[in-house]
C-alpha cells in the first residue's frame, strides 16, 4: 500500500491545471498544462490497496492500478512502466480519451472523490517515453504464419501487436492514408496530439508489424482475397455508421455528421489536404450559429473545434434531462453514474441545453439550414417524445448530429451481421473459419478501452487458432460488459 494514510490526509481529487481558456481557444494542442510530480505522488498515494480493489473490474483491461498507483508514489517508474504495459499496449491513448470506467469503481468513491487514475496513468507512460523505458519487443522466433488485420484503430492495434510479438507475420491494412482509425481524424488534437499515436506506430513497426495505407477492402482488394492470402483475418473496422435523425428538413444544406465535421477539421490541423479531390470538404463554422445534436464525447469534441474556428455561437441540445452534479441512489457505487460532467470544451463557451426534442430543421429559399425546430422532452409510456405547444425555432447556419454510431460498415465485408448492428462473432471471436472480429465492428459502439481489451484478447483466440495453443492473454469474452448504472 503506498501509504497507509494517504486517503485521509489528501481527501480531494488533484488535477494539472487546463491552460487559459483565452489561450487554448488559439491553438488546437492539448489543453492540460504539465502536471507536477508532487501532486501526483499525492493522488497514487490515496489509492488504498483494498482487499477487492474494484477498479480491476471497473476496467475491461483488468489493469493493475493499485500496484502501479504504489509504484508512482515510491518513485520507481521503471516498475511502473512494467505494470501498466502488462495489461495495456497503449496507456497514452486510454490515459486521454477514456472515460475511466476504473474511477467509477474505485471504492475510495464510496465517500470521497475517486482516485485520479487516469492522470496516473498518462503521467506513466509519457514519462517512460521520456526517460527511454518503453521500447520495441522483438519475438525471438518466427512463427511463419501471416495475419491480414482490417482496420488500425485501437482494437486493430491492440491486436496487431500481440500477435507480432507472439512471432506472427501481421499486416494492418487502413483506407485512410495515415493510421490510427478514430484516433487519428476523429479526437481533436486538443483531446490527443497525435505524435502520441506516432511514437506508438514507430515502436510496433520496429517490433515487426507492416502496415499499408490507403487499402480499401471491396475498393483495392477483395474480403475474399485477404482469406486466400493470409492465414487469418482480424476485421477491426470499428463501427463508423451514423445515427441519423429522419425529421423533416434533414436534405437541407448545412446539416453534417459530426464525423464530416471533426474528420477534414482535423486533416488540416495535420497540414494535409483536406481532401485530394474536392478542397471544399473543410466544413468551417467561422461566424456561424452552430447546434449540435448530441451531449457525449463526440458532440463536446464538435463544441471545442467550432470555438476554435470562431462560431458566432454554439448551443449543444439533449433530448433528457440534466444529470445530478453527484450519484443519485439510481446509480450507486460502483455502477457508471449519470452524472453532470464538464468537459474542457464546456468550459470555453457554449450553452447547453437539456429536455430539448428536436421536431424539425427550418431551412431558407436557397435550401439551405437556419434554424432547429425544438419542443420540451416529456416522457409518455416510458418514450422521450415533444410537448405539443413547446415548439420554437434556434437559429442555426450550421447542425452538427453527434448521435452516436449504429455499427460498422458491412458492404464488403461477407460476414453475417448480429446484435447491434455489429458483426456476428462466436465466444472465441470468430466470425468465419479463420476470421475474427474485434472491437465496436463485433462489440457495437463501446469504448477505447473495451477495443483495446477485446483486440487483445481477440488475438489469444486467433494465436490459438494458428498454432494450436497461446500464452497471450485474454481480459474479456465477447458476451462481457462493465458495470452498468
Amino acid at each position: 500500500m503506498a501509504d497507509p494514510r494517504g486517503f485521509l490526509t489528501t481527501t480531494e481529487r488533484e488535477l494539472p491545471a487546463r491552460r487559459p481558456v483565452p489561450i487554448r481557444l488559439m491553438d488546437y494542442s492539448e489543453v492540460y498544462e504539465k502536471g507536477d510530480p508532487a501532486q501526483l505522488r499525492r493522488q497514487a498515494s490515496r489509492c488504498m490497496d483494498c482487499g477487492v480493489p474494484f477498479c480491476h473490474q471497473g476496467c475491461p483491461l483488468g489493469n493493475l492500478i493499485p500496484e502501479f498507483n504504489d509504484a508512482m508514489y515510491r518513485g520507481e517508474l521503471p516498475r511502473a512502466v512494467e505494470l501498466l504495459h502488462a495489461t495495456n499496449n497503449f496507456p497514452e491513448f486510454t490515459g486521454r480519451a477514456c472515460p475511466a470506467p476504473c474511477e467509477n469503481a474505485c471504492v475510495l468513491g464510496i465517500n470521497q472523490p475517486a482516485v485520479t487514475i487516469k492522470q496516473v496513468e498518462v503521467s506513466i507512460v509519457d514519462d517512460g517515453f521520456a526517460a527511454g523505458l518503453i521500447t520495441p519487443v522483438v519475438p525471438d522466433r518466427i512463427t511463419g504464419h501471416t495475419i491480414a488485420v482490417v482496420g488500425s484503430g485501437p482494437a486493430g492495434l491492440a491486436a496487431a501487436q500481440q500477435l507480432t510479438r507472439a512471432g506472427h507475420t501481421v499486416v494492418v491494412f487502413e483506407r485512410e492514408d495515415r493510421l490510427g482509425g478514430l484516433l487519428r481524424y476523429g479526437i481533436p488534437d486538443f483531446k490527443l496530439e497525435k505524435h502520441h499515436i506516432d511514437r506508438r506506430l514507430t515502436q510496433m513497426r520496429a517490433e515487426g508489424t507492416r502496415f499499408e495505407t490507403g487499402v480499401e477492402i471491396g475498393r483495392d482488394i477483395d474480403f475474399a482475397a485477404l482469406q486466400t492470402r493470409f492465414d487469418a483475418v482480424l476485421v477491426a473496422t470499428g463501427a463508423t455508421v451514423p445515427r441519423d435523425m429522419e425529421l423533416p428538413g434533414r436534405g437541407l444544406d448545412g446539416i453534417e455528421f459530426a464525423m464530416d465535421y471533426l474528420v477534414p477539421s482535423n486533416r488540416a490541423q495535420a497540414a494535409e489536404a483536406t481532401s485530394a479531390a474536392d478542397p471544399s470538404e473543410l466544413i468551417d463554422a467561422a461566424g456561424k450559429h452552430v447546434v449540435i445534436i448530441g451531449g457525449g464525447d463526440t458532440g463536446a469534441d464538435c463544441l471545442g473545434t467550432a470555438l476554435r474556428q470562431g462560431a458566432a455561437s454554439v448551443t449543444t441540445l439533449a433530448i433528457g434531462s440534466q444529470p445530478p452534479v453527484e450519484r443519485d441512489a439510481d446509480s450507486p457505487w460502483p455502477t457508471v453514474p449519470r452524472i453532470f460532467e464538464v468537459q474542457s470544451s464546456h468550459e470555453e463557451g457554449g450553452t447547453r441545453r437539456y429536455l430539448a426534442s428536436t421536431t424539425r430543421f427550418v431551412g431558407d429559399d436557397s435550401g439551405r439550414v437556419s434554424g432547429i425546430e425544438v419542443a420540451q422532452t416529456q416522457f409518455a409510456d416510458g418514450r422521450r417524445v415533444p410537448t405539443p405547444g413547446t415548439e420554437h425555432v434556434i437559429p442555426a447556419d450550421l447542425v452538427l448530429l453527434a448521435l452516436g454510431f449504429s455499427g460498422p460498415e458491412t458492404a464488403a465485408i461477407d460476414l453475417e451481421a448480429g446484435g447491434r448492428g455489429a458483426f456476428s462473432r462466436g465466444e472465441d471471436y470468430a466470425a468465419a473459419p479463420g476470421v475474427f472480429v474485434a472491437g465496436d465492428a463485433g462489440r457495437g459502439q463501446s469504448l477505447i478501452v473495451w477495443a483495446i481489451a477485446e483486440g487483445r484478447a481477440a488475438a489469444a483466440e486467433v494465436d490459438r487458432f494458428l498454432t494450436g495453443s497461446t500464452r497471450l492473454p485474454a481480459p474479456v469474452r465477447p458476451t462481457d460488459e462493465g458495470f452498468k448504472c
